[in-house]
C-alpha cells in the first residue's frame, strides 16, 4: 500500500477528507507569464532546459544514416562512447528513459508471469504506468524505500519467489541512482555492491535507472564504470541535467543488446535518421557532464538560505540535498503545497518595492501532501537562484508573520 505521505500531489491531486488550515496571504496580483515585466524562473525540473546554440551547431551538422538498419555514424559514436564509460559491452540509443528501463525489464523477463524487485519510490514504479505489467505481463515487487534512497538487501532472498506452481517467477532486481522521489539522493557506492552481491548469490541480475546516475557521479567522484560495476544492464538519461531535448541509452552486454533493438522496434522507437538527437548526447558529454557540479551548488545556495530562515513553517536542511533536487517541507497546519506554489507566482507591489526589483515569479512543483519540489539546471543561472532566494524569504518572512 501506499503511504499517503508520498503521494505526489502534482500528479494524484488532492487527497480526499484531509484538512488543511487556509494560507491567508496579503493581497496580492495574480500574474500572467505574458503581461510580467521581472524575472521567471522555473525549477520544476530539470526537463525544462533548451538546447543551446552550440548544441543546436553539432545537431545541424551530424552525420546520419539509417538507424533501424544500424547505419546512422553519429548513433554509433554515442553507443561506442557511453559503453566504453561505464564499462559495458555495448550500449543503444532509445528515445526515452522510460523505454530504456521497459526495454530493459522486458528483456531480462522473457517470460509472462515473471517479477521485479524494486524500492516502493522507484520510478520505474511510480510514474512509467506500469509498463512492465500492461506490455510484459510481469509483476513489481515492491520492499519499503529508506529516506537515504536505499532498500533492506536483506530482503531480496526473503521475498526471491522459489520455483512452485503457484508463484510468478522472480527474475531481476532494479535500483534507481539518483533517487528522484527522496529528493535526488546518491545512493551509496557500498549499497549498489551488496545489492549486486546479494543478487549474483540467488542468480538475479541488477538493472539501474540511472536517468540522473550522472548527476551521482559528478556529486560522488566515482566514475560511471564503478557505480555500475555490479549491474548488467543501465538506462541513462541526456535530457535531464545535460540539456539535450530527447534521448537516453541503455548500456549492458552485447548479447543483452539484440534483444533490446528487437523491443526498441516493436515499441516504435526506432529511429531513422537519429543522428542529429545523438549528436546532441555527444555534445552534452563534452560540455555538460562536469558543470553538473553548479546545478548541485545551487540547490545547496537554496537549501542554506531556507534552513538560515528558521521558519517554523518552510523547512529544509542542506545535508539532505545531494544533488540537484531540494525538498521543501511545509507545516501541513498553515500551508499547502498547492498554495505555497500559488504564492511563488504572485507578486504584490509591497513586494516589489521591498525586494527592490520588478517582481519574481518561481515555478516550483507540489511534490507530496507536505512538500514542495525544486530542480536546479543549465538554463537557471547563479543571478536566478538568487533571485529565487530572494522571492523565498519575502514568501517565507511573510508566511511567518502570519502563523
Amino acid at each position: 500500500m501506499y503511504r499517503e505521505d508520498v503521494l505526489c500531489r502534482s500528479i494524484l491531486g488532492n487527497i480526499p477528507g484531509r484538512q488543511t488550515r487556509q494560507y491567508q496571504s496579503p493581497s496580492h496580483t495574480p500574474t500572467t507569464m505574458t503581461d510580467f515585466k521581472g524575472v521567471v524562473v522555473d525549477l520544476r525540473s530539470d526537463t525544462i532546459t533548451k538546447p543551446s546554440d552550440g548544441m543546436k551547431k553539432a545537431m545541424m551538422e551530424a552525420l546520419v544514416g539509417d538507424d533501424v538498419y544500424r547505419e546512422d555514424p553519429t548513433v554509433s559514436e554515442l553507443e561506442k562512447r557511453m559503453a566504453e564509460c561505464t564499462g559495458k559491452e555495448a550500449a543503444l540509443f532509445v528515445p526515452s528513459g522510460t523505454m530504456g528501463n521497459l526495454i530493459s525489464v522486458l528483456g531480462h523477463c522473457e517470460h509472462r508471469g515473471s517479477e521485479v524487485l524494486l524500492g516502493d519510490l522507484a520510478h520505474i514504479f511510480l510514474y512509467e504506468q506500469a509498463g512492465m505489467a500492461q506490455l510484459g505481463g510481469i509483476q513489481p515487487h515492491i520492499i519499503p524505500t529508506n529516506p537515504d534512497g536505499t532498500f533492506d538487501v536483506d530482503e531480496i532472498p526473503v521475498r526471491l519467489r522459489y520455483e512452485d506452481v503457484h508463484y510468478p517467477r522472480t527474475c531481476l532486481v532494479c535500483l534507481e541512482n539518483t533517487q528522484n522521489v527522496c529528493g535526488g539522493k546518491v545512493v551509496p557506492l557500498h549499497w549498489i555492491d551488496k545489492v549486486g552481491e546479494v543478487a549474483e548469490s540467488v542468480g538475479l541480475p541488477v538493472h539501474m535507472d540511472g536517468a540522473r546516475v550522472m548527476n551521482a557521479s559528478v556529486a560522488s567522484g566515482v566514475s560511471l564504470e564503478r557505480i555500475l560495476r555490479v549491474c548488467q544492464t543501465a538506462s541513462i538519461c541526456f535530457s535531464k541535467g545535460l540539456g539535450t531535448p530527447v534521448g537516453s541509452v541503455i548500456v549492458g552486454p552485447e548479447k543483452f543488446m539484440y534483444k533490446a533493438i528487437r523491443l526498441r522496434k516493436v515499441l516504435g522507437g526506432g529511429m531513422r535518421q537519429a543522428g542529429m538527437l545523438a549528436a546532441a548526447a555527444i555534445y552534452s558529454l563534452d560540455h555538460m557532464v562536469h558543470r553538473l557540479a553548479q546545478d548541485h551548488h545551487h540547490a545547496q545556495l537554496i537549501a542554506k538560505a531556507i534552513n538560515e530562515e528558521k521558519s517554523r513553517n518552510v523547512t529544509c536542511h542542506p545535508d539532505d540535498v545531494d544533488t540537484n533536487i531540494i525538498i521543501v517541507n511545509l507545516n501541513p497546519e498553515t500551508v499547502t503545497p498547492d498554495q505555497f506554489c500559488e504564492r511563488l507566482l504572485m507578486v504584490s507591489e509591497d513586494e516589489i518595492n521591498e525586494t527592490g526589483d520588478g517582481g519574481v515569479l518561481v515555478k516550483v512543483m507540489p511534490w507530496t501532501t507536505t512538500t514542495v519540489r525544486f530542480v536546479t539546471h543549465l538554463d537557471a543561472s547563479l543571478d536566478h537562484i538568487q533571485a529565487v532566494i530572494t522571492k523565498l524569504k519575502y514568501v517565507i518572512r511573510e508566511l511567518d508573520s502570519i502563523h
